[in-house]
């Protein structure tokens, strides 16, 4: 179990860190890479953006009802984890969908298709032909702690 600073109490297995790339096609193609710590569940927990050379580029935390990000100085706050990651990347992300990628579990989300058999060595990936912009997200995870 390990404890964040805002207190809550994650099990290991809900702990997550890596890189993370996201692109997008379309009319204004897109594309970032960051780092990453990740910690909860699609309901509750805390996401932390790292720049490549490892400075904090923004927090976000959630809970039923209620999601904040923490950017440059300021927090906004949006209705829901869905909201928030639309507004961070500029497209809707698969999030509950994400949570049960990390752990191998192949759950359907609109217009996405995961590839997890990649899983065993840290890679995921996925791919979103529809609704356009076509988009792709690649994540690297780092090896578990011991």
């Amino acid at each position: 179990m390990t404890t964040s600073a805002e207190g809550d109490i994650y099990s290991k297995n809900d702990i997550w860190s890596g890189r993370l790339s996201l692109r997008t096609l379309g009319d204004a193609p897109d594309n970032w890479v960051v780092s990453f710590v990740l910690r909860g569940t699609a309901e509750r927990g805390h996401l932390t953006l790292l720049s490549p050379l490892g400075s904090t580029l923004a927090r976000a935390h959630w809970t039923p009802g209620l999601a904040e990000l923490e950017q440059g100085g300021s927090t906004r706050a949006y209705a829901n984890l869905q909201e928030l990651t639309t507004a961070i990347s500029g497209s809707p992300l698969p999030v509950a969908a994400m949570f049960s990628w990390l752990k191998g579990e192949a759950l359907n989300a609109d217009g996405w298709t995961p590839q997890l058999d990649g899983l065993d060595s840290g890679r995921l990936q996925a791919r979103r032909t529809w609704p356009a912009p076509a988009a792709e997200i690649r994540v690297i995870l780092d090896p578990p702690a011991d």
